[in-house]
């Protein structure tokens, strides 16, 4: 496994492609920022959940061991207001909205992590690191609050390539008073009696956004990561700052060798905003998407380009899944293909190792369904199959083929198919009379059985999912 060819991927730190080299020859580890759970996850959400389960899909073709962590931000001035509001606590507030994205990126084929950090549960982490920080001169605190000193960095501003002297004079001309820089950053503020607090050599409060992440890298894997991944709009200022206060934790160790940002998603050519009222979320999708649709079309564009969410798109990634599996299932391979050991297609391959080319990897899924289709040898429809679908896993698609005995024999036992079609009518009547909540309830209810359902246009389909790993977990 670890002889395979090199994997390219564009570091936003160095500016440029470069071949993926770890720390260790057979352990990769992978660090991505998560969302704040404080509403349903939208397609800002789901873009890089989707990209980055695409890139651990990739590194297990190279590395014994994949170690990927991707976090819950559940403590922030947006949860206290949605709990404040409802009149419950800001855990309340942040399990229903991780149940919530955990159903809606399950439905997309998204993987858990092997672990998920939440802020909430790496309070002493996050002290003992300000602590580190103010030790060592990088950091200083005033009346509650503590704040790192980007002067004690001479390299901020690397990863954004922002020029620190020319920042925008807004920020320039109204700092908090207490700041020696306009751009120190907060580690610690104070919290006020109706505001979520820790106590902390500083009083009561909570941590600061940036550092959190920071603590939650050390935390799992040490001063050292391999990948950190996340949005664009990530880089500056939350990357930009979490680089720095991790190095100067460490006395300038390297943080992180690898930084990934996906670019930004837009609907019908505007940008996502509730002003507008444009923001599309990812269960709303779902209501008359499959699950796989929405994930194809969001692997339709390069990860480093924009993404133009429209209709269009999503139909014709509709379009295309049906036709593959038509062409799948009319094969006559079907209960031999996607068996164990087949490898995907190797141009497929190649053009993801090419840092994540998805264009270039679906136009060779295309060929290879043309090739399918015109082939007259039924052992050479077989070999084609195979490694269509060993390609299309690998894009977390068509993960577990409907129609074949085998795969629900392991799965479902057979008394249980009559009760899955029984809630299966009980919801489409449920959404027919406009009760999304109920309809929303089954889902659930059935996924915790590990069945998933995927609505298409011609009716609601189910499927056996494999059941979560037992060394996934929230910590």
């Amino acid at each position: 496994m670890i002889d395979a060819p090199d994997i390219f991927i564009f570091n936003t730190l160095s500016k440029r492609k470069e071949a993926l080299v770890t720390a260790e020859s057979d352990r990769v580890t992978l660090y991505v920022c998560g969302p704040t759970v404080y509403n349903y996850s939208h397609l800002g959400n789901a873009r890089p959940a989707v990209v980055f389960d695409l890139l651990v899909n990739l590194l297990k073709t190279r590395y014994s061991e994949v170690a990927y962590a991707r976090n819950f931000t559940d403590i922030d001035d947006k949860i206290n207001h949605a709990a404040a509001a409802e009149g419950s606590s800001i855990d309340t507030v942040a399990t229903r909205f991780i149940n919530a994205y955990h159903r809606d990126m399950d439905a997309l084929g998204v993987a858990r992590p092997q672990w998920e950090p939440r802020v909430t549960h790496h309070i002493p982490q996050i002290i003992a690191l300000i602590a580190r920080l103010l030790k060592k001169g990088h950091a200083y605190s005033h009346k509650g609050h503590v704040l790192f000193s980007i002067a004690s960095y001479p390299e901020y501003g690397l990863l954004s390539g922002r020029n620190m002297n020319s920042v925008s004079a807004t920020v320039l001309n109204d700092p908090a008073p207490y700041k020696r820089h306009p751009l120190d950053f907060v580690l610690w503020k104070p919290s006020t009696d109706d505001q979520p607090g820790w106590d902390s050599p500083w009083g009561v409060g909570r941590p600061g956004w940036h550092v959190e992440c920071s603590a939650m890298v050390g935390s799992l894997f040490g001063s050292t990561i391999d990948i950190h991944g996340g949005g664009q709009d990530l880089i500056f200022p939350h990357h930009e700052n979490e680089l720095a206060q991790s190095t100067c934790a460490y006395d300038g160790q390297l943080y992180c060798k690898y930084w990934m940002h996906n670019s930004f998603v837009t609907v019908e050519n505007a940008k996502m905003s509730k002003s507008v009222g444009n923001v599309v979320l990812v269960k709303d999708l779902l209501t008359d998407s499959s699950g796989a649709a929405v994930r194809f079309a969001l692997l339709m564009s390069h990860y480093r380009s924009p993404l133009n969410w429209t209709a269009a798109r999503l139909e014709e990634s509709e379009r295309t899944i049906e036709r593959w599996q038509r062409l799948i299932k009319t094969s006559g391979c079907l209960p031999e293909v996607g068996t164990h050991g087949t490898q995907p297609d190797s141009v497929f391959l190649a053009a993801l190792r090419d840092d994540l080319n998805t264009p270039g990897a679906i136009a060779r899924l295309h060929e290879c369904f043309r090739e399918l289709a015109t082939s007259r040898s039924t052992t050479g429809r077989k070999g084609i199959a195979s490694k269509i679908l060993a390609s299309a896993r690998m894009l977390g698609l068509f993960q577990h083929h409907q129609g074949t005995a085998d795969t629900f024999e392991n799965t479902i036992k057979p008394s249980s198919v009559k009760w899955i079609e029984v809630r299966i009518e009980q919801r489409n009547i449920a959404r027919k009379a406009g009760n999304f909540e109920l309809a929303d309830i089954i889902r659930s209810e059935l996924l915790a059985r590990h069945v998933r359902l995927d609505d298409t246009r011609s009716g609601t389909t189910w499927e056996a999912i494999a059941q979560p790993s037992a060394n996934r977990e929230v910590v």
